[in-house]
């Protein structure tokens, strides 16, 4: 793949590893040994991974296209619209035995209905609590008829490169599928969203991993498989998952309030738009494109043209760095900003808005 092509989110993630042991002084070294066998672990925590099959109803066309109209007249209201069904999957993870399970919000974001998958046979219709779209993560709960087994959370802080790691998820709708492999980076960023941070790893996923749990070796939670680097919409050795400390940040959030309330500060940015990270970094801040009417910014008395030179005292070079920072902010909290408007420099206080959902910035 050219390095020009954009990564891209799909039903779920694959990750690759590359790892060379090379003789030092001449001397090979000692080869270090991989577990005998994850399968304890794979018991263990396996019952807390569930499947999600979705339907999504979608309207549209017409199925009186091309009669004459006057015929389309008469028959219109005899005729229901035209309605294609669209079903896909997606994994999951139990997080609490009362039957709260976080996935994906691109696996459930369009859905009608959601059942999701037990690993000992048993389906339940969920439904959706709370979905976060700049994150990628949704909270969904089951009504099921005891406690259920639930995943423990633990810290992709503590991991390292090399550090092994098994992926549990429903992969082409084959449930109950484990790959194992390694943590291959940190600190990916995929263009998606200001909030990207994604561990990169080696272990095999695929369309249908999305939203499945990535644990350590311990059998913590360190992460969520979410998106793959690939040219063919398979696995090529490329896979990011979400951290664990995210995950279960925006899980408690919408548990708690059913949506996550963002900061907003309502304007346009050059290169906003752009995946990569230098769109819009300049080395006196980020320029101002257009300002929404009524918005914080706009009451503040900033205009488009006006550069972004610092939130709070802290410097901001990049389109990202800056919506991050705004995005951070609770609504109603004012912000110091440091700006310069055709080379002079002025200081505003700002009270942030309540990010809206189609808003960007």
């Amino acid at each position: 793949m050219l390095p020009a092509a954009l990564p891209r989110r799909t039903a779920l993630t694959g990750a690759v590893m590359l790892c060379a042991a090379l003789p030092l002084l001449g001397c090979a070294p000692a080869r270090a040994e991989g577990p005998r066998s994850f399968a304890p672990l794979i018991r263990r925590v396996l019952p807390a991974v569930v499947n999600i099959a979705v339907e999504e109803t979608v309207r549209g066309g017409d199925p009186l296209a091309g009669l004459p109209p006057a015929i389309r007249r008469q028959l219109r209201d005899r005729l229901p619209p035209a309605v294609r069904h669209l079903a896909g999957a997606g994994s999951g993870f139990i997080i609490d035995p009362s039957g709260l399970i976080v996935t994906n919000d691109h696996v459930v974001a369009n859905a009608d209905k959601i059942v999701v998958g037990l690993a000992d046979g048993h389906s339940f219709p969920a439904r959706l609590v709370g979905s976060d779209e700049l994150t990628d993560i949704a909270l969904i709960r089951i009504a099921a008829p005891g406690p259920l087994p639930a995943v423990t959370f633990g810290s992709s802080r503590s991991l390292q490169v090399g550090d092994w790691v098994i992926a549990a998820g429903n992969p082409f709708g084959l449930g109950g599928s484990v790959t194992a492999g390694i943590v291959s980076a940190f600190g990916r960023d995929l263009g998606a969203s200001p909030f990207d941070d994604f561990i990169q790893i080696d272990a095999p996923i695929n369309p249908g991993n999305s939203g499945g749990p990535l644990f350590d070796s311990q059998g913590r939670v360190v992460g969520m498989n979410s998106a793959i680097y690939t040219p063919s919409g398979g696995s090529v050795g490329i896979g990011f998952a979400i951290p664990a400390e995210l995950v279960r940040k925006i899980a408690g959030e919408l548990g708690a309030h059913g949506t996550i309330r963002r900061g907003w500060l309502g304007v346009s940015l050059v290169g906003s738009s752009a995946a990569t990270p230098f769109s819009g970094a300049r080395a006196d801040g980020v320029r101002i494109a257009t300002v929404t009417p009524q918005g914080p910014a706009a009451r503040a008395g900033l205009r488009a043209g006006d550069r972004l030179l610092a939130v709070n005292g802290k410097k901001v070079g990049s389109v990202r760095a800056l919506q991050r920072a705004i995005a951070l902010t609770a609504p109603g909290a004012r912000v110091d900003l440091s700006c310069a408007r055709n080379g002079h420099g002025f200081n505003l206080s700002v009270a942030v808005g309540l990010r809206p959902r189609i808003e960007s910035n």
